[in-house]
Parts: C-alpha cells; sequence; structure tokens
C-alpha cells in the first residue's frame, strides 16, 4: 500500500482538501445527469454512489483524523447509507494508507522527545495496520513483543475546524434542524477530544481490563504506560487476526457461538454493571486467537451511561414499556424523542416510527436466548432503515430527535449487532452476564 509522507494539518490546507473533494463531487453529478439520458435512474444512481463514495473516501483518508473517524462511523450505519458509500467507508475501521517510515520516526520523535530505537530493543517503522486517528507498528523490548500506536501529526488540533466542515453535510444527511442541534456535534467532538489523548486510553483500558478480565473467552493486552505517551501507547502485540477475516472463512458453529457470548457478556457487562462502554464495536477493534478467544482493543472511545437516560433508555426496550401507550409516552418524552415544541404531525408520525422501530430492534433484549445468524431479523432491519431514509414525510419533519447519549449508545448497539450477525452466532444467552 502507498503511503503517506505528509498530512494538511493546517486548517486551510485541510479545507483546500475538502473543497478538492467537493469539486470532484459536482463533476460525478454531472456524470450522473448525462447517465441518465441513456440508462435506467436505478443504474445512474448507483454510479453516482459509487463514484462519490469513492472521492469522498480518497479525500478524506488524505486527511486522516476526525473526518475520516465520521466516515468509519457512518460505515455503520448500514440501514442508512447506500451500500457504496458503506463498502467504502468501512475501509477506514482498519484499512488506510499508513505514514512513511521517515514521516513515522520524525512524528515519534516529536511526541516522546527520543528516537524509537532509543526506547525498543527493535522497532519497525513500517506499519502493520494503519486506522482514522493513529496507526500501529511492532516492536520489542526485554524479549517481549510489543504493538506501539502513533497517532498521526496534527489529528489532535483540527478536530473543531474538520467537524465544522463536516457538519454541513451530516446536517442535511440526517435532516437535522432547530437551535439545540449543536448538542450532538459537541457530543461527537467531546468524543473525538477524547480519542486524541492516549494518556486517558491507557487508563480506560486498564479500567476495563481490569472489571471485565473474568468474563470467559475474552483476553486483552497489557498497558505500558511508562513506554507511551499523551500521542504514542505502547501495549501487549496480540497474535490473532481481525474479526471480519475470521468470519469469512470460519465453518465451526461452536466457535462463532463462543466467540458471540464472550462478545455479547463483555457488552452487556459494561452497559449494565459498569454503566460505561466501549462505544467503537468495529471488526477492526477486535481480533480471534488461535484458541478462539475474542481479543479486545482500542479503548480511546468510551461512553459513560448517565443514570437519568439509562433508566428510561431500558424501561423502553422492554416489552411491557412498548405495547402499553401511556408508559411509552412518557419515556419517548423522557429521552427526548417527542419534544413539547412538536406539531401534532410530528408527534404522530415519531410516536409510530420508534414504536415499529423499537418493536423490531429491542427483540434480542426480550428473549433470553437469540439467534443472531437470522437473516429474517437482520433483513428487517434493513428494510426498516430503508424505508425512513427514502420517507418524503421524513425530510419535513425536524430529524433534531433524542438525548444526545443516543449517538454513541445507538451506535454501540448497531455495532454490536452487526458483530454478532457477521459471526452468525446463535443460542445467546442474552443475560448470561449476571451469572459471570
Amino acid at each position: 500500500m502507498k503511503t503517506i509522507d505528509k498530512i494538511p494539518t493546517s486548517k486551510i490546507q485541510r479545507a483546500s482538501k475538502l473543497v478538492q473533494t467537493g469539486a470532484k463531487v459536482g463533476v460525478n453529478y454531472l456524470k450522473y445527469y448525462g447517465d441518465k439520458l441513456t440508462k435506467t435512474e436505478e443504474e445512474a444512481k448507483s454510479r453516482l454512489n459509487e463514484n462519490n463514495a469513492e472521492d469522498i473516501y480518497d479525500g478524506l483518508k488524505k486527511l486522516k483524523g476526525s473526518a475520516l473517524k465520521v466516515a468509519q462511523m457512518l460505515s455503520m450505519e448500514k440501514s442508512i447509507l447506500p451500500q457504496a458509500y458503506v463498502e467504502k467507508f468501512s475501509l477506514a475501521q482498519f484499512s488506510v494508507p499508513p505514514l512513511s517510515a521517515p514521516l513515522v520516526i520524525k512524528t515519534f520523535k516529536k511526541y516522546f522527545g527520543k528516537l524509537p530505537n532509543e526506547i525498543y530493543d527493535t522497532f519497525n517503522s513500517t506499519s502493520v495496520n494503519a486506522a482514522s486517528i493513529g496507526q500501529v507498528h511492532l516492536a520489542e523490548k526485554d524479549g517481549k513483543k510489543l504493538a506501539v500506536k502513533i497517532q498521526y501529526p496534527g489529528v489532535a488540533d483540527s478536530i473543531s475546524s474538520d467537524l465544522a466542515m463536516v457538519k454541513p453535510i451530516a446536517i442535511q444527511m440526517f435532516n437535522i434542524k432547530g437551535k439545540d442541534s449543536d448538542k450532538y456535534f459537541k457530543e461527537v467532538e467531546n468524543k473525538l477530544i477524547e480519542e486524541t489523548n492516549y494518556i486517558l486510553e491507557i487508563a480506560q483500558s486498564k479500567e476495563i481490563v481490569a472489571a471485565c478480565k473474568h468474563i470467559p473467552n475474552l483476553k486483552f493486552p497489557e498497558y505500558y504506560e511508562d513506554l507511551s505517551s499523551e500521542r504514542i501507547i505502547t501495549m501487549d502485540w496480540m497474535d490473532g487476526e481481525h474479526l471480519s477475516e475470521f468470519t469469512a472463512h470460519n465453518t465451526s458453529q461452536e466457535k462463532a457461538n463462543k466467540i458471540g457470548q464472550a462478545l455479547w457478556d463483555f457488552y452487556m457487562f459494561q452497559m449494565h454493571e459498569l454503566k460505561k462502554v466501549h462505544a467503537d464495536p468495529h471488526p477492526g477493534n477486535f481480533l480471534i486467537s488461535e484458541k478462539g478467544e475474542l481479543i479486545a482493543l482500542d479503548f480511546g472511545c468510551m461512553k459513560t451511561i448517565p443514570e437519568e437516560f439509562y433508566v428510561p433508555y431500558f424501561e423502553l426496550a422492554q416489552r411491557e414499556s412498548i405495547d402499553n401507550a401511556e408508559i411509552f409516552n412518557t419515556k419517548m418524552y423522557q429521552l427526548e424523542i417527542l419534544r413539547e415544541d412538536d406539531s401534532p404531525e410530528e408527534l404522530e408520525f415519531f410516536r409510530s416510527l420508534f414504536h415499529e422501530m423499537l418493536s423490531l430492534f429491542t427483540q434480542p433484549l426480550q428473549s433470553e436466548k437469540f439467534d443472531f445468524s437470522d437473516p429474517e431479523f437482520f433483513g428487517k432491519i434493513t428494510e426498516l432503515g430503508q424505508k425512513y431514509s427514502k420517507s418524503a414525510e421524513l425530510r419535513k419533519m425536524n430529524g433534531n430527535r433524542g438525548s444526545k447519549h443516543f449517538i454513541y449508545i445507538n451506535r454501540t448497539f448497531f455495532g454490536l449487532y452487526n458483530l454478532m450477525f457477521d459471526l452468525k452466532a446463535q443460542d445467546i444467552k442474552i443475560n448470561n452476564y449476571k451469572t459471570l
């Protein structure tokens, strides 16, 4: 894979890159209008989506940082985005061009004050894994294999300006209106700022490892504070393959169930016992060992779940709440899904939309055991997402819905469901975390 010798770090440089990307998208629309003369609308739109996804991702991967992280987050919204975007943006999870070796050494010296060979016995300046905010290198010290994560230069300083550039696209995509919509962008901004603070990530990692190490078939690396800094993390090198690579060839239902149960227990224990959850459940953050154990990595994005959100959120997941119109209505207001300034039409529309959505999406939480390999269940989720993404009525409504805490909690559940479906895990005990 081609390496990057320089990353745009100033606001002007980064804005210029996005303008160039926007120009390419404009050309794609001209092609689209031409295609409509000779092709069907479906064919023309498909080519437009493929071209736009290619050009937007190509622009974002050169910027790295927050802009690329937003693409990664959007890739998990499989029921909202066209498939071309999902496929291209999902590459941001663990497949982006890495920094060149000279830039790696220069960046390391800037962040640590020393060269890698002054810290480790050996250090491979060629990246083994590059993602949106940093890339990983293999090193050795005292006979131990280590993974060294180095943050890209300029990422932490460009978060606010990157999000300001991405904001108009998000507002249009999700139909967000209203003066208080900034709370959602501030939530994302605060989380991204946390993700660039590697000292905080180490503290969160050690906290999660200590709290969850009792869960069967779940492993974590050890983290080394004396070999880390605000922009560099050193941890144990963990042998295994990415979860997506494992699912591509696995034929053992027993192994899929074992890993699926470990993954589900890990998340339910965090949600209900710790009230703090690893809110970045994509395949690049999980490895599968040769023994069929789940290895969890990267705890930069942790979401604390406040009690005032946790209680109505999980009460609304209960069948009794969904089936009781009065309770359902009350919880909808508590979670800010329904608003005091809603029109009668908006109240009726969103009450109906969320009742339909929650009736389907909460089915696993209402079961003793659940089959996450069921294509019918996930097919219905996709159909529902596509139904409302194409809804002309929804586009007229104010899409500014729900507590700011929904952003990362819903993202966590969508990501978890997708991972469980990829594993094709069956007979998963939903409340097994209580017995551990």
